[in-house]
């Protein structure tokens, strides 16, 4: 079957001083003709198209349409139109064939292609050779989305391997019938052979089908996402087509669902890091498995993880949360260190594996059709994964996926000739490694290390390294494009997708904005309370200490409110309501600055030891009276950030992500999230040093606040709750014998005109529309250890109020004048094991 280019495409440009630009779109089996214009599609019948073209210049031809692809450019949008040039036949199902992309052209419908290297980006991941699309000249092609066993259940596509999907939304909008008009591609790899089985004809079918719902790059996309999606997840469809029988039997990888990633660069080794703590992963961890018990029946856990840095941990963790789980009975895990049994290419030690997996192969059935009708379901799949879910998976599937072919050849009644039975399955064969290849191109750049040629993938590792380490933000970048539009990455985009689902963020940018308006309408808000606590250490462990062992934690973070002699709050709360209501803290926010030694090694490459010794001490600390979990935290040199949170509300904690910004010999870390519907974004930072270094200090600040981003566009600007705490290092502006006399009898007023801080903040340098409570403590540095004396050193430091906690409500628009919450209490503790308090 011939594929000829049947779209025929022209365009127009107006003299006058609009300068109107449209494209007209036309295909040979359709009466009607599309017409682009001033961001709308309108439908032209044959007169109105032959009237157009008169004055339409005609471009290239091209084979289909992809849709509509949206960039933003300023606080413009640019459309194009996106058109297949090429591709590539490989192989005909049923009464349809398949054909490979192998060149698009992107339109723009502005007639003015800016933005060129974004472009140039998706061009490439479409041009990849990992994107196909089915066409039949009979009427309605075969859709790749579907396996054979949902396509006989199921009226609607899968939109989880739908990848053009969004690309769809604008033909909808403007009424457009899709089908009509575009082409539905999917990403992964298809093999199609034909078998001769005696007289008869036999299709053999490879098909993997890589999910849009968590995709991305080796380094940049791992593990899991809040709505239990994980990263490279492909289902592989091994399929028989013979006469009117049908064959078809499913397995699915994944990533391990927790979240984890690989900082760095990565040289042959498997850093691993966990990016969230283990109770915070583990609604994530039950979604992933609830939604592939729901689309493929039983599970079974298939983990391949070995022995190497990192693998033990994520192994580890695994099985851990596993075994805590809803599903731990329900589905069996099984461990094989795939590199351990099979090293040096020993695949027969696979049938260590088979013996454990023979009684669910049986269990689990494959898919079986005749002229009658389906015979046999598939009550369940095999899930898969190795660290990539790349070459130890595909070799594992491969080898279940040959098991499984005996039974296939079985019930399609040919298993009593060896001959045929030996060519099936070198076919099969055959089909599983260039399947593996395809698989591993979008995810690692490259094809899979088969582990037969040491040349081969010796060759294909180091432009692996390459690709991943150093050419994969922008392909990722181009991913996220593809996928989503460029105009989720806008303003109102941001706060739409706090309330509305995914399936609304397509949306005009005017309908987002009403709804927004009209959010209160069906949504209700809830207090919680936020402690945000800082503290210099000067490098110390002080809970690892006998000399410490007096000075509780406790007297920071839980009792300082009750211990402190004075307090000035914003609100005018009874004693008792301040002890009862508001006791019970709901997110802690723990910033430590100096948590190491500020020296030369350290300024290179930082320990994470005292990172990890005072992740578990600050939550045994706080779950004294209600236990918290642990969240995430991020570390640069001596700065520290680390996120605590009630266990009830870990369900609805979304969107984690950490960035850090490095200024002089400080700089700032940051954690952002969503809990409910409400993004937050904590950021400790450790300012400039010295007297007079103000203007440092100021630009510290504006750096940090630039710099600072995290996915999906957000800056630190874009969350609704900003929360700054840390060591600013601002300074009082008096002698030093004047503050100390001024201390004595507690003037603070007149120390606090003096602040560099509150200057700054009010000539709106820093901190502007920031809110700081009254301070009505001492200056919290610079004290001589294990004393109440400030400094007595010759270099007698100014005492000043060096650490702070300040924070702001985001304002819009088209929302009420609310209050900004209310601050409980503001003040310091007396822990004396730093110059710090």
């Amino acid at each position: 079957m011939t594929l000829g280019k049947t779209f025929r495409v022209y365009h127009f440009c107006s003299n006058n001083e609009h300068n109107t630009y449209s494209v007209l779109l036309e295909q040979r089996k359709q009466n009607e003709a599309l017409l682009f214009e001033a961001g709308y599609i309108r439908l032209l019948n044959s007169t109105e198209t032959e009237a157009c073209k008169k004055s339409y210049i005609r471009l290239p031809d091209a084979y289909g349409c992809l849709g509509i692809l949206k960039l933003t450019l300023g606080d413009s949008v640019i459309q194009y139109l996106v058109l297949v040039n090429s591709c590539l036949s490989v192989g005909k199902i049923l009464n349809s064939e398949i054909f490979r992309i192998t060149e698009t052209n992107f339109l723009s419908l502005r007639n003015s292609p800016q933005d060129v290297e974004r472009i140039q980006e998706v061009r490439k991941v479409l041009n990849s050779g990992t994107f196909y699309f089915s066409w039949s000249s009979q009427g309605k092609p075969l859709d790749l989305t579907l396996c054979e066993q949902r396509s006989h259940f199921a009226a609607d596509s899968d939109n989880r391997f739908f990848w053009n999907k969004t690309m769809h939304i604008s033909f909808i909008q403007n009424n457009i019938c899709t089908g009509n008009w575009l082409l539905k591609v999917i990403c992964g790899g298809i093999e199609i052979r034909t078998i001769y089985a005696g007289h008869l004809q036999a299709r053999g079918c490879i098909i993997s089908r890589l999910s849009s719902e968590r995709a991305g790059t080796r380094f940049n996309v791992r593990g899991t996402n809040d709505k239990g999606c994980v990263a490279n997840f492909v289902e592989t469809e091994q399929v028989i087509y013979l006469e009117n029988k049908i064959c078809s039997y499913v397995q699915i990888r994944g990533s391990v669902p927790l979240f984890f990633e690989q900082p760095g660069l990565q040289v042959g080794s498997h850093k691993v890091k966990l990016s969230r703590g283990s109770e915070a992963s583990a609604p994530s961890f039950d979604r992933h498995l609830t939604q592939i018990v729901k689309r493929y029946g039983d599970q079974v856990l298939i983990n391949l993880l070995g022995c190497k840095e990192g693998e033990t941990l994520l192994s580890k963790m695994f099985q851990n949360h596993h075994k805590v789980s809803r599903y731990n009975t329900s589905i069996p895990y099984i461990a094989f260190d795939y590199h351990a049994q099979c090293r040096g290419g020993k695949q027969e030690n696979l049938d260590i594996l088979r013996r454990k997996i023979v009684p669910y192969l049986e269990s689990f059935g494959f898919f079986y059709k005749n002229s009658d009708g389906m015979q046999n379901c598939q009550k369940g799949t095999f899930r898969t994964n190795c660290l990539d879910c790349l070459d130890r998976t595909n070799n594992v599937q491969t080898f279940i996926g040959l098991e499984i072919l005996k039974q296939q050849l079985k019930a399609l009644s040919i298993t009593d000739q060896p001959q045929i039975n030996s060519r099936f399955y070198e076919v099969f064969k055959q089909m599983w490694i260039q399947n593996g290849d395809q698989v591993s191109k979008m995810y690692a750049g490259t094809g899979a290390l088969e582990g037969r040629s040491k040349l081969k993938d010796g060759s294909r590792s180091v432009v692996r390294t390459i690709q991943n380490n150093l050419l994969d933000s922008s392909k990722q970048e181009a991913i996220d494009i593809l996928l989503l539009g460029d105009v989720l990455y806008s303003e109102t985009a941001e706060r739409a997708r706090s309330v509305l689902p995914p399936s609304m963020l397509n949306l005009p940018a005017g309908f987002l904005e009403t709804f927004l308006k009209c959010k209160s309408e069906y949504s209700y808000t809830s207090k919680i309370s936020v402690g945000i606590a800082t503290w210099n250490v000067n490098g110390g462990k002080h809970f690892n200490s006998i000399v410490f062992k007096h000075q509780s934690m406790t007297e920071w973070l839980l009792d300082c409110q009750k211990l402190s002699k004075k307090r000035d709050l914003l609100d005018s709360e009874s004693e008792d309501s301040l002890l009862g209501a508001h006791a019970v803290v709901d997110i802690y926010a723990i910033g430590i600055e100096e948590i190491v030694d500020l020296n030369a090694s350290n300024i290179v490459s930082a320990s994470s030891q005292n990172q990890r010794e005072w992740m578990v001490e600050l939550q045994k600390t706080i779950s004294r009276d209600h236990k918290y979990i642990y969240i995430t935290s991020y570390q640069l040199v001596g700065v520290c950030l680390f996120l605590y949170a009630l266990p009830k509300h870990a369900p609805y904690i979304s969107d984690v992500a950490v960035d850090a910004v490095k200024t002089g010999f400080g700089g700032a870390v940051a954690i952002r999230l969503t809990l409910y519907n409400t993004s937050m974004c904590f950021v400790c930072a450790h300012f400039a040093a010295g007297q007079s270094q103000v203007l440092e200090r100021n630009a510290d600040f504006q750096e940090i606040s630039k710099k600072l981003s995290f996915p999906m566009g957000r800056t630190l600007d874009s969350h609704d709750y900003i929360f700054w705490c840390g060591d600013f290092n601002y300074r009082i502006d008096l002698p030093y014998e004047e503050v100390k006399k001024l201390l004595k009898t507690e003037n603070f007023s007149t120390l606090l005109a003096a602040d560099q801080l509150l200057n700054a903040q009010q000539s709106g340098q820093v901190f502007k529309n920031f809110i700081e409570a009254p301070i009505n403590f001492a200056p919290t540095y610079k004290y001589d250890v294990f004393s109440d004396d400030y400094d007595t050193s010759e270099k007698n430091r100014i005492p000043s109020w060096t650490d702070r906690v300040l924070f702001r409500k985001r304002r819009y628009p088209y929302e009420e004048q609310e209050s900004s919450g209310k601050i409980i209490f503001y003040g310091r503790a007396e822990l004396k094991t730093s110059d710090h308090r």
